[in-house]
C-alpha cells in the first residue's frame, strides 16, 4: 500500500513539473529553435536532456541542505550565504519567477478573449471583466490545499501531452525536407546553437515549483536517502517525458515548415500553432491551438505562482523580526498577485518580451550556477562535490547567461 501511495505521489509530482515547464515559451521553442536549421536541433535534444534534469536535481539538493528539515529556498539562500546575500538572492529569484506570472496573466486573457471572436464568432467580454475573471479562478485554486492543486494541475496536464503529441502526429503528413537541406556553416551552426540555449532554458525551465517539489518529497518520505533518491527519479522522469513530448513536438513543427516559413512567423511574433493556423486553415489546429495554449498556462501559471509566493514570502519575512504566519501569508500574497495581475492584463503592455528576456539570466543564475556554487563551498553538499556533471551544468549556466548578453548588445 505505501508503495502504490509512493508511486502515485511521484507520478502527481512529475506531472505537476511537467505542467510547470510547459508553458508559453514551448508554442514559441519551435520558430527559435528551428530557424538555425535540423542539425543544431538534433544537438539541441541531446543537450536538453541532461541540462534539465542536473540543473534541477542540483537545486532541489541545495533546498534539501539546510539543517533544519521544511527550510523553503528562501531560508536555505539565507541559511548558506548569510543575510545579505540571502535577501539578494531571493530578491532574484522573486524577479526570475514574478514577471513570467505577468506574462501568464496577459497570456491567458489574449488568448480565451481571441478564441471568443474568432472561433465562436461572439462578442468577448470586456477586458477588464475577463482578465479578473481568468485570474480569480487561477488563484482560486491556489488558495485551496496542496492535494486539491496538484489534483487540478494533473487534470490539466493529461489533455495537454495528449493534444500535443495528437498534433505532432497530425503533422506528420504535411513533412517536407526543406530544414534537411539546410546545412549550416559551422559557425552559424554553433551560433544558432548558443544562441538557442537560452530559449531552452526557458522553454524546460520548471525552477519555480522545485522547493515546493522537494520539501513535499522531505515531508513524504522523512530519510534524507530515501527522499534524494525518490527526487531523482522523478526529476529524471520530468526530463525524459519534456524531452520525448516537447522535442517531438518541435521538430513536428520544424519539419512541416521551411526555414523561411520560420522567420515570417518569428516576424509576425505569433506563436508556432497561430502561424500552422494561418498557413493550412485548418479548423482542427484554429480550435487546438488555443485550448493547447490555455491548457499550457494555466498548468504552468500554478508552479511559477508557488515559486512567486515563496520568493516574496521569504523577502518579506527577511525584513521582519516576527515572520508572518503562512496561511495568514496565502491571503496576503493572493490578493496583492489578483491585483497587480488582474491590472497588467488589462492594460496588456508590449514590454512582456523584454521581460521574458531578462527572466532568462536571473533563471540561470539560479538554476545552473547558484546550486554548483553551493555544492564547492557548503559541508552540508560535500558529498556531491567533484562530479563531471557539476562542470556540464556550471558551462551550460554560464553559455545561457552569454548568449542573452549577446542578444541585448
Amino acid at each position: 500500500m505505501k508503495q502504490d501511495n509512493a508511486t502515485r505521489f511521484s507520478l502527481t509530482w512529475v506531472l505537476n513539473l511537467f505542467g510547470t515547464a510547459v508553458g508559453a515559451g514551448v508554442l514559441f521553442l519551435p520558430i527559435n529553435a528551428g530557424m538555425g536549421g535540423f542539425l543544431p536541433l538534433v544537438v539541441m535534444t541531446v543537450l536538453v536532456g541532461p541540462m534539465t534534469y542536473l540543473a534541477h536535481r542540483g537545486l532541489a539538493r541545495f533546498v534539501l541542505s539546510s539543517s533544519k528539515p521544511g527550510s523553503d529556498i528562501t531560508s536555505v539562500v539565507q541559511e548558506h550565504f548569510g543575510v545579505t546575500a540571502g535577501k539578494l538572492i531571493t530578491l532574484l529569484y522573486f524577479f526570475a519567477i514574478f514577471p513570467i506570472l505577468l506574462i501568464y496573466g496577459v497570456g491567458i486573457t489574449n488568448t480565451v478573449s481571441s478564441f471568443v471572436e474568432n472561433q465562436l464568432h461572439l462578442t468577448a467580454p470586456p477586458r477588464a471583466v475577463l482578465s479578473f475573471m481568468l485570474i480569480a479562478a487561477m488563484i482560486g485554486v491556489m488558495l485551496l490545499s496542496e492535494t486539491a492543486m496538484l489534483k487540478i494541475t494533473t487534470y490539466l496536464v493529461y489533455p495537454l501531452v495528449a493534444i500535443l503529441l495528437g498534433l505532432s502526429l497530425y503533422l506528420i503528413p504535411q513533412w517536407n525536407g526543406a530544414a534537411l537541406s539546410q546545412m549550416p556553416q559551422t559557425s552559424d551552426f554553433l551560433t544558432a546553437l548558443w544562441l538557442t540555449i537560452p530559449v531552452l532554458v526557458f522553454s524546460f525551465n520548471h525552477s519555480p515549483a522545485i522547493s515546493s517539489f522537494a520539501l513535499s518529497q522531505q515531508k513524504f518520505y522523512q530519510d534524507p536517502q530515501q527522499t534524494d533518491k525518490a527526487s531523482n527519479t522523478v526529476l529524471r522522469c520530468t526530463s525524459g517525458i519534456l524531452v520525448l513530448f516537447v522535442m517531438f513536438f518541435v521538430f513536428s513543427c520544424v519539419l512541416t515548415l521551411t526555414p523561411q516559413e520560420l522567420l515570417e512567423a518569428k516576424a509576425q511574433n505569433i506563436s508556432i500553432l497561430s502561424y500552422l493556423a494561418n498557413k493550412f486553415d485548418n479548423p482542427i489546429i484554429s480550435y487546438f491551438g488555443p485550448f493547447v495554449a490555455f491548457l499550457a498556462i494555466g498548468s504552468s501559471f500554478f508552479g511559477h505562482y508557488l515559486g512567486a509566493r515563496e520568493g516574496l514570502e521569504g523577502l518579506v519575512n527577511q525584513m521582519r523580526s516576527e515572520p508572518i504566519e503562512p496561511e495568514k501569508f496565502k491571503k496576503i500574497t493572493a490578493l496583492l498577485f489578483l491585483i497587480v495581475l488582474w491590472i497588467v492584463a488589462t492594460i496588456n503592455p508590449s514590454i512582456l518580451g523584454f521581460i521574458e528576456s531578462l527572466g532568462g539570466p536571473i533563471i540561470a543564475m539560479i538554476l545552473f550556477i547558484m546550486p554548483m556554487y553551493a555544492i564547492h563551498k557548503i559541508p552540508a553538499l560535500q558529498q556531491f562535490k567533484g562530479k563531471l556533471s557539476n562542470a556540464f551544468v556550471t558551462v551550460m549556466g554560464f553559455i545561457a547567461i552569454s548568449a542573452i548578453l549577446y542578444g541585448f548588445f
